[in-house]
């Protein structure tokens, strides 16, 4: 089985930063892509950007340009760095990892992410 601890999140006002993390542990082998979706209050939850092992990257049209993911595959981690954030990107942020077939083996357990002034 594969475990997802992620951390970061908070308020911040429009135009702040925040930076999310979410590291892996178990069955990491299996681990193809990692990344985040987020889910707002009365909302679908929606792909924010994902990763592969080998850097390839995918990001939503809404964030493109402000957010940036990256992984360290030797720590079985993956960042998002949000930058230029707007109130609408207040959600909860759901980190996940998937296997190369895409079945998702593991979601984090949400960290939220306000954006207000």
């Amino acid at each position: 089985q594969v475990q997802l601890m992620g951390s970061g999140g908070g308020l911040v006002q429009p135009g702040g930063s925040l930076r999310l993390s979410c590291a892996a542990s178990g069955s990491i082998g299996s681990i193809y892509v990692m990344g985040w979706y987020r889910q707002a209050p009365g909302k679908q939850r929606e792909l924010v950007a994902t990763i592969t092992t080998t850097g390839s990257a995918n990001y939503a049209d809404s964030v493109k340009g402000r957010f940036t993911i990256s992984r360290d595959n030797a720590k079985s981690t993956v960042y998002l760095e949000m930058n230029s954030l707007k109130p609408e990107d207040s959600a909860v942020y759901y980190c996940l990892a998937a296997t190369s077939g895409g079945v998702v083996s593991a979601w984090g357990q949400g960290t939220q992410v306000t954006v207000s002034s």
